[in-house]
């Protein structure tokens, strides 16, 4: 039983660390928007953390369905889902604020994938019947709209700009369903690093058409360089490295409960490293999301659902 607690208790550490990085992201990218174009911060990070990543799926031996990946279309569809969701979370950290975007993300992890995954797997339709289920998904969704409503930290979001609110959830959620999937058959170190070196490679042949262009990637300084360098160790290879041994010891669980730290790091740290004044609203409907989610997952884990085989390794 001691065993167990220790597993359990290491499994919530890797969590909790893991949602402190990926919290880590907004200050950073933040601290270096004026002198770096979007270019480079979207390119710079996959391609660090994606090769850690990759080169760590490698060594552990999943070399042969990181290469396999490559040549089937449903990774590159991952790829630009995965490139879609970075752009879509810095258009709104620049827009609506760091919390704003973290609270958007958490939702499209831990709210809409489940509703999506329930309708696409009949295995799993149950979750979506339950009122646990629907009443965090109705405080999710209250506690971010109260969060949104009452943020905007950085500047007024108008026309078009409003696109980047439904975007962040949608292609978090479409995106990790996709994962999921091809997780029955492949393991999530090489689909998870695949996926994140092709969204570097993918942004560096499509620069042109990013905000700075190819010129903003060559164009950086040193020090913000080295910013980027260390966002794709902490938030794009350390943190989901520590995230999926957290699901590989406990299950799916406990790790995602701990993610609904996430948009709580990212308020601490927005008031105090960025020095953002957040309105009482704003700050009111974080502890409102954190805890829908936390119903949700709840109402997620009371369906007992029938086993399914491993995916390899």
């Amino acid at each position: 039983m001691s065993s167990d607690h220790r597993v359990r208790d290491r499994a919530a550490a890797f969590s909790l660390i893991a949602a402190f990085l990926w919290a880590t992201y907004y200050p950073f990218v933040l601290a270096i928007h004026h002198g770096s174009a979007a270019s480079a911060t979207i390119v710079y990070p996959f391609l660090i953390g994606g090769g850690l990543y990759s080169a760590y799926a490698i060594w552990e031996g999943h070399g042969a369905a990181f290469a396999r990946l490559w040549a089937t279309s449903g990774a590159w569809i991952r790829i630009g889902l995965l490139m879609g969701m970075q752009l879509s979370v810095l258009a709104a950290t620049y827009l609506i604020g760091p919390v704003d975007a973290s609270l958007l993300s958490l939702i499209g992890d831990v709210v809409l994938t489940p509703v999506l995954v329930a309708f696409v797997w009949a295995r799993h339709r149950g979750h979506i019947g339950t009122w646990t289920f629907a009443g965090g998904l109705g405080l999710s969704l209250v506690g971010g709209a109260l969060t949104i409503a009452g943020g905007q930290t950085l500047s007024a979001v108008t026309g078009a700009g409003w696109l980047v609110v439904p975007a962040i959830p949608l292609t978090v959620a479409v995106y990790f369903l996709l994962c999921a999937k091809e997780n029955e058959r492949t393991s999530p170190l090489a689909v998870v690093s695949q996926s994140m070196l092709g969204a570097g490679v993918l942004g560096v042949a499509l620069s042109f058409l990013l905000p700075g262009g190819a010129p903003g990637l060559l164009s950086v300084s040193l020090p913000d360089l080295g910013i980027l360098a260390l966002v794709g160790v902490t938030s794009f290879t350390l943190a989901p490295l520590l995230n999926f041994r957290a699901i590989e010891n406990v299950g799916m669980v406990i790790p995602p409960m701990l993610m609904t730290g996430i948009p709580v790091f990212t308020l601490v740290l927005s008031a105090t490293v960025l020095q953002l004044s957040v309105p009482l609203i704003a700050a009111l409907g974080v502890p409102i999301a954190v805890a829908g989610a936390v119903l949700t997952l709840r109402g997620e884990s009371s369906v007992v659902l029938p086993p399914r085989p491993p995916a390899p390794g």
